[in-house]
């Protein structure tokens, strides 16, 4: 299978995104579009590379029209697109491994593998889809007992870690999506400027296939948690969520409804 990726900077650290991009260039013979939102093109001694494409955008498109960006410009082949965060590295046999997943179960959509912190310890960014309860009492309404019974339940941390799960969210930071399906998609929706866009995407997959967690593999990603830590991008994800509300349902989604409970039920079996 025929990979292609694409990775969105705006002012990263070269050293942090050269990382993620030489992860890539070990693990496959594929081709990957970095798109530079930066308000000055950033120079990187792999922007030079024979399977690297360089596009500086001239201004912050955001994180989906970055990616949208990339996936036009895409001239090879694909047969499975990889979103690729700037702070995520891999070992060279990842790749592979999440390929040949792919290429064995013709009906997965979407695909991420085990992500963790640099510590090793894992990231829990397979995710229930989110009701206003979820997203906001997590944030706004910091009660100890009551919010971590909320992330346990929405994260999903009873989640086998020593098989694949059929989960309803998977993160952007590090997914694998089948070019045909990403095409007749189009994309990400460019209504999100940041957060939620992987959301959105990952719930349009699951209307035609399976979204998966494969653990088998794992990736370290530097998760930054920018809304925690930055009023600006809080008002960005806030933002983000309302528009996915109003796109899906603040409180009445038979899909989120269903999809939710399958999922429930599937980390519940798997306990007993």
């Amino acid at each position: 299978m025929y990979l292609t990726a694409s990775l969105v900077l705006y002012h990263n650290n070269p050293d942090q995104f050269g990382a993620a991009i030489q992860s890539f260039l070990n693990g496959c013979d594929g081709f990957l579009t970095v798109v530079d939102n930066s308000s000055s093109p950033i120079p990187h001694r792999l922007f030079s590379h024979s399977r690297v494409r360089y596009v500086h955008s001239g201004k912050n498109l955001g994180f989906g029209r970055g990616h949208n960006l990339a996936i036009s410009l895409i001239q090879e082949a694909s047969d499975v697109h990889l979103f690729l965060n700037p702070d995520v590295i891999f070992a060279a046999d990842v790749l592979p491994g999440l390929l040949g997943y792919l290429q064995e179960n013709s009906s997965v959509g979407a695909l991420m593998p085990r992500v963790n912190y640099p510590d090793g310890t894992l990231q829990y960014l397979c995710k229930l889809l989110p009701t206003p309860f979820d997203l906001f009492l997590r944030r706004f309404i910091p009660l100890d007992g009551l919010t971590g019974f909320v992330n346990r339940r929405y994260e999903l941390h009873g989640l086998r870690q020593d098989k694949p799960s059929t989960v309803p969210v998977l993160s952007g930071c590090f997914l694998l999506v089948r070019y045909d399906l990403l095409k007749a998609l189009k994309g990400f929706d460019e209504r999100y400027f940041m957060y939620m866009e992987d959301v959105d995407l990952v719930r349009r997959v699951g209307d035609k296939a399976q979204t998966v967690y494969f653990p088998a593999f794992q990736v370290t990603h530097h998760y930054a948690r920018g809304s925690y830590r930055s009023v600006k991008l809080l008002g960005y994800h806030v933002r983000s969520a309302v528009q996915y509300f109003y796109k899906w349902g603040w409180f009445f989604d038979r899909t989120r409804k269903t999809r939710n409970r399958d999922a429930l039920l599937a980390v519940l079996n798997e306990r007993e």
